[in-house]
């Protein structure tokens, strides 16, 4: 690995984000030097390869990435996302196997737990694994699974026995099919796969945590990973919409006048520098709390990303109505943001699902 500022790499390769969306992949030459600069589970323990990044650390890195591509931010939430719960509920064994290889980008990783019927209600998952002696088979499509196209390992969320369970399955393995997804409404570098399992059989020590704990324990660390990742990479987004705006506004003189001299642009403008601020601020609290373990971390990181999803989606919106015709081109950022941050306010949670967790929080909550 080598030593490189988050803010620099994503600097580098911002100009080429938009033919990355165009082409719907994110280069796999890309994918390398993400996990050679040590971007990869760079919140893991240095014992394990990682690089033993704060979570205030984790979060500008997610921000630095977010606010040029999604998908080059959702490469690192996924990947530590499986790393955060194999380092949570994984066996010594487990541990030592999988997360330095994780760390490294030797292995990438594939978080499978939607299915057609099981998206916000988890429990709801159809997809089974039957003990068969010292093996486990799996049956059952997973959909929407990020970088599903290049992983080599999925952590898969299943029912076994009435109980759920969470496997980690080899993508090499007969009967395991990713189909690669295309055209969606967002993200669409994030080489997005459909996957099937097909009879597919794994050892029993591919089992990440007792049986009953897959849900509730095992998808619910690694979820809270993702939530507070793409709450980051969301104030990414709206920053750099915001950036985008502000430097249209200034520039464009229209009438002999410029966009920044009208009163309703610069409202448009501090709605969203407000919006923006408060994203980040909670995102900050997020980090805060989950670095010091703090009972309120898991809540302050669904306010996090709650608000921080929303606040991209509107600054991107007033983004692109300050920029007008220049918002809708092929390439704009803003249009590409617009379209990633409807997809923000579903994954990890939607709007509705963190409204109901918030309200929960509410009503134990003291100033």
């Amino acid at each position: 690995m080598t030593t490189v500022d988050s803010a620099a790499f994503a600097a580098a390769v911002r100009r080429e984000a938009a033919d990355w969306d165009a082409r719907g992949a994110l280069p796999a030459e890309v994918v390398k030097a993400v996990a050679h600069a040590g971007f990869l589970a760079a919140d893991l323990p240095a014992t394990f390869g990682g690089g033993d990044r704060t979570q205030a650390d984790l979060g500008q890195l997610c921000a630095d990435f977010g606010g040029v591509c999604s998908a080059l931010r959702a490469l690192v939430t996924v990947q530590g996302m499986v790393a955060a719960a194999v380092l949570r509920w994984g066996t010594a064994g487990q541990r030592a196997h999988w997360l330095p290889a994780l760390a490294r980008g030797d292995v990438l990783a594939g978080f499978a737990a939607t299915e057609a019927g099981a998206g916000s209600d988890l429990s709801a998952v159809t997809t089974s694994a039957e003990r068969e002696g010292g093996q486990v088979r799996l049956r059952g499509r997973k959909l929407w699974v990020t970088f599903g196209q290049l992983a080599d390992v999925f952590l898969v969320l299943v029912g076994c026995a009435g109980r759920p369970v969470a496997v980690l399955v080899e993508a090499d393995r007969p009967g395991t099919v990713a189909e690669p997804v295309r055209g969606q409404l967002g993200m669409r570098a994030a080489r997005l796969a459909h996957v099937r399992f097909d009879g597919v059989l794994v050892p029993a020590e591919n089992l990440l945590a007792p049986p009953g704990f897959g849900l509730s324990h095992v998808a619910a660390t690694a979820l809270d990973h993702g939530r507070f990742t793409v709450a980051w990479g969301c104030v990414g987004m709206a920053e750099a919409c915001l950036r985008a705006a502000a430097e249209h506004a200034s520039d464009r003189v229209q009438g002999g006048v410029r966009l920044a001299g009208h009163q309703t642009v610069r409202a448009l403008l501090g709605r969203s520098l407000a919006d923006t601020s408060a994203a980040r601020g909670l995102c900050a609290r997020a980090a805060a709390l989950r670095e010091t373990g703090d009972p309120e971390a898991v809540a302050g990181t669904v306010l996090a990303k709650y608000v921080a999803a929303r606040a991209a989606a509107a600054v991107a919106d007033r983004a692109g109505q300050v920029l007008g015709a220049a918002g809708c081109a092929e390439d704009s950022l803003v249009g590409r943001f617009f379209r990633d941050a409807k997809v923000m306010r579903i994954i990890e949670g939607t709007d509705e699902v963190a409204e109901q967790q918030l309200g929960e929080y509410a009503l134990r909550w003291r100033p």
